[in-house]
């Protein structure tokens, strides 16, 4: 029976090792022992499967795994070891090996540390393959590291996007957005004690951007964005909101004193030249202040828009503060506008005429026709009362053009009464001249030929005048209607210009005209321009002719035609219609009551 038993325990036992073998194959864990004393290894056969060592034997000199270690792990796989062994305890470390075929491979070592009979200190442990977790990790980190860094990517380009949408691409400065955003902010701060806002518009741009090109027009933007914020403090905000358009806030700045200078340093500093490569470019600035209480800081851009309109208004090249007089004046310059927006479509333009008479006979020649608006609750206006308003708000074609249907309208009047009605001088504005639709636009008007002539200002006619302007005028020609020069003599033509334009007459300026019986100098003037235009076979109509005197003396020089209160008053339609009818019996009894009818008449003209 003991013999069954043992033999039971034996094959047992047997069985136990062939399960335990056959888990450790299945595993690929190799055991081994490490009898420290004698620098030997025990190793099964997994162990030399896992160093490709090729061998079977069951005892390898320690010098197999040392040299099967890399060269990197040396140092730390000893170094663990030596560890374990002094401590007498837990072994566990990670160590690559190099395999006979060159090929790396991660192994993961554990071991116990006992003492055998003898007192001989051994480990005995276990190891195996970890290269594919390993690099499971690697690749895990890798991935990880990679999620991070686009993460970081994306916050990095995130705040790059933001940035582009809150700031200028050009000059870097924050732009409208941000800025009134930012401008709600400190409304809102209740730590703020005043609030200063600078509405900037550059001077010059547009003329540096069509003589030097855009690069040049960026250079002077940057140098401006530069020059504004090198002039206010940290706390104080600079803004690009448009084209050439800067605001600054200015934050807790004091007192209107402080604020002045600051804006007066700004001034001085935009007015500066711009380097560009070896050109200094010419700039200026018009600058409109407004200054609140924090609470009320709602509105300080647009009182800062304010005063720079006036800034321009003024000329530009300026700096100017908001003031509630300045809101009101504006406020009603605006209803104007609005209201004289309308006139033509209402027709509440109306023109009234003014004579102009041949110099030597005194017979009516021409008519001036001249704006005046029929307000329905101011009644007649003349054009002082709203053609500035009409040259700032880009209104003067609408109205030269309703002034010139009603010309139409008068003539077409006066021929059906049987009367002959002398060419009648119409505005014409620049903006005008310049629209491509103008010709077109004049044909459909069906204008009987010589009937019409029109006034240019000297402004218009430069040296070098638009091609378009040039090409329009060359057709009005073309429609038997005369070109005529107003004003001329105030500063702006050339010889070069007018002998281009060909005019058929010039009106001398009024303040030339009104210094011919004091000055002898203008009277020299007045008798050149006068040898000038007959040598370009041109007429001379003298205008702000004021006494009988200007005219003698304006006839003596040579001037072909006279116009001024002294020859006549402007007058409506129907008031011209009663003057050609007069003038038509004085040429009709010419014959009979010789040149007393005739001085009958000039007086009945110079009344009206």
């Amino acid at each position: 029976m003991a013999e069954t038993i043992s033999g039971r325990s034996e094959e047992e036992f047997q069985d136990l090792l062939r399960r335990l073998e056959l888990a450790l194959e299945a595993s690929q864990i190799g055991v081994w022992q490490h009898n420290v004393n004698e620098q030997e290894l025990l190793w099964d056969q997994q162990m030399h499967k896992l160093y490709g060592t090729g061998r079977h034997n069951r005892r390898v000199s320690s010098d197999v795994w040392f040299k099967a270690l890399h060269p990197e792990d040396h140092e730390r796989a000893i170094n663990d070891f030596q560890i374990a062994l002094e401590g007498k305890g837990f072994y566990n470390s990670q160590f690559r090996i190099i395999l006979p075929s060159g090929e790396v491979r991660h192994l993961r070592s554990r071991a116990h540390y006992y003492e055998d009979a003898d007192g001989g200190p051994s480990f005995i442990g276990a190891e195996w393959d970890v290269t594919a977790d390993v690099l499971l990790n690697r690749e895990l980190t890798s991935q990880k590291a990679i999620a991070e860094a686009r993460a970081v990517a994306l916050e990095q380009s995130r705040a790059r996007i933001e940035h582009a949408a809150d700031h200028d691409y050009l000059t870097g400065l924050p732009n409208r957005r941000y800025f009134d955003r930012r401008l709600a902010e400190l409304r809102n701060d209740a730590s703020i004690e005043t609030l200063a806002v600078l509405h900037i518009d550059l001077v010059g741009f547009k003329e540096i951007n069509d003589k030097w090109g855009h690069a040049a027009g960026d250079a002077t933007l940057q140098s401006a964005a530069a020059r504004i914020s090198g002039a206010i403090t940290a706390n104080d905000i600079v803004a690009r909101i448009g084209g050439d358009e800067f605001v600054a806030v200015l934050v807790n700045v004091g007192n209107a004193e402080r604020l002045e200078a600051i804006a007066n340093d700004i001034f001085r500093r935009l007015r500066r030249e711009v380097r560009f490569g070896s050109e200094m470019l010419s700039i200026g600035a018009s600058i409109g202040v407004a200054m609140s209480e924090a609470g009320g800081a709602g509105n300080l851009l647009a009182e800062s828009d304010v005063a720079l309109f006036q800034a321009k208004k003024l000329g530009r090249n300026r700096v100017e503060f908001f003031t509630p007089k300045l809101q009101s004046d504006l406020q009603a310059e605006r209803q104007l506008a609005d209201e004289l927006r309308l006139a033509p479509v209402l027709c509440q333009i109306e023109p009234f005429y003014q004579i102009q008479v041949d110099a030597r006979s005194r017979r009516i020649v021409g008519l001036e026709a001249l704006a005046r608006w029929r307000h329905p609750e101011r009644g007649l206006l003349s054009p002082i009362a709203f053609l500035k308003v009409a040259d700032e708000y880009g209104l003067t074609a609408e109205i030269d053009a309703a002034v010139l249907k009603r010309a139409l309208a008068d003539r077409s009047d006066w021929v059906s009464q049987g009367l002959s009605p002398p060419r009648i001088a119409v505005n014409i504005s620049g903006r005008r001249l310049a629209d491509p639709d103008l010709i077109e636009g004049l044909r459909a008007l069906k204008m009987p030929r010589n009937a019409i002539a029109f006034e240019l200002v000297e402004t218009i006619f430069l040296d070098a005048p638009d091609e378009r302007v040039l090409a329009n005028i060359a057709g009005i020609k073309e429609m038997g209607i005369d070109i005529e020069i107003d004003d001329f003599g105030s500063g702006h033509a050339s010889l070069i210009g007018l002998v281009a334009l060909k005019p058929k007459r010039l009106k001398i300026d009024r303040q030339l005209v009104t210094a011919v019986t004091v000055s002898d100098e203008r009277r020299r003037l007045v008798g050149s321009i006068v040898d000038i235009a007959r040598a370009l076979n041109v007429e001379v109509v003298a205008e702000g002719v004021e006494t009988e005197e200007h005219a003698r003396i304006l006839a003596e020089v040579g001037c072909d035609g006279l116009q001024g209160y002294a020859i006549g008053y402007p007058a409506s339609g129907s008031e011209i219609a009663a003057l050609l009818k007069a003038a038509l019996v004085v040429d009709k009894n010419r014959s009979t009551a010789g040149t007393r009818v005739t001085g009958s008449a000039r007086r009945r003209s110079s009344r009206s």
